[in-house]
């Protein structure tokens, strides 16, 4: 299960999952807006019941995969996913959009702690440190293509597209891990019967200040999060207000996730930050700046500007 060659078809799953996953999510608050009127205030209340929904079965969708298996979880999440965006593409009702929403967030939940768990598992400390590096650049990467792109995408092929698009990639998620899957047992089959011991790693720091560290990140993070899925949902008012079409909001305001992805490649070449409780603070300080000013931006040039700081922030904060 732990081959390179299961790793790369596992992050190519994480890669397939953030780009269909962003281009659902992220211009949902566009569909809603422009089918029934949705204003940043109804988007608003949409995130939050989004983020809820998350906060509950992200844990739940991992305690599934501990239970059941990796590939039992993540063919349920993928299940779930394309069956709530078929039935998405037929529906005509603000009240049933949501319902889809909240069945794909759910179906989503399986996934992504599952994806995470499986190209860390069987690492050595050194190894875990690059897995999440290759990680975050995946699917920060994927996602910033995915809401780039995704605009020109939505007006070129329809508000339909944003249900078939994720959909067919889900559908191709979905037969890549029953191939990965087969590919796995054979792999385990073979681990044990020729088992190698894993020798114990140093921790190279304190034990007391990585926990006092990694409880301050515990309370950053989930404002990190909260700002984000709140920028996502009113960007779509952001653009009415600068008068921006769809596609060029795409290409305008997706230049946070860029940025986040420039951190991320930044932070996992190099180890200064670590463990240094200024840089959380100026991040977390930065972070707050930057999502009031991109909601006041009164200019495309400025909005641009203040995406490229709020993204840096956004990027150390999650690594």
């Amino acid at each position: 299960m732990f081959s390179r060659r299961l790793k790369t078809g596992y992050f190519i799953l994480e890669g397939l999952n953030s780009f269909a996953t962003v281009y659902y999510f992220y211009y949902f608050y566009f569909f809603m807006q422009t089918e029934f009127g949705y204003g940043n205030r109804a988007n608003l209340m949409l995130a939050a019941m989004n983020g809820a929904i998350y906060a509950v079965m992200a844990w739940q969708g991992g305690n599934f995969a501990q239970r059941f298996g990796y590939f039992p979880a993540l063919k349920a999440g993928f299940a779930i996913m394309v069956v709530a965006l078929a039935t998405g593409s037929q529906l005509h009702s603000a009240a049933g959009h949501i319902a889809v929403m909240a069945a794909t967030v759910v179906g989503m939940c399986f996934t992504w702690p599952t994806l995470e768990a499986l190209v860390s598992e069987g690492e050595t400390r050194a190894g875990v440190q690059r897995m999440v590096g290759i990680y975050n650049l995946t699917w920060a990467g994927t996602g910033a293509l995915a809401y780039f792109s995704g605009g020109a995408m939505l007006e070129k092929l329809g508000p339909s597209s944003m249900f078939y698009v994720p959909a067919a990639i889900v559908v191709i998620q979905l037969g890549l891990t029953l191939w990965l899957e087969s590919q796995a047992r054979q792999a385990a089959a073979a681990h044990r019967a020729t088992p190698v011991p894993a020798a114990p790693e140093p921790n190279p720091h304190p034990a007391a200040r990585t926990k006092v560290f990694l409880r301050l990140a515990w309370l950053a993070n989930p404002f990190a999060y909260i700002a984000i899925n709140t920028i996502i949902a009113v960007i779509p008012g952001v653009a009415k207000r600068l008068e921006l079409s769809t596609m060029v909001a795409g290409f305008c305001c997706s230049l946070w996730c860029f940025a986040r992805v420039g951190a991320f490649f930044v932070l996992w070449h190099w180890n200064g930050w670590q463990y240094r409780f200024r840089w959380l603070l100026v991040a977390y300080l930065v972070m707050i700046g930057g999502f009031a000013a991109i909601l006041t931006a009164p200019s495309l040039a400025v909005l641009v500007l203040v995406q490229i700081v709020f993204g840096g922030a956004i990027g150390l904060i999650y690594y």
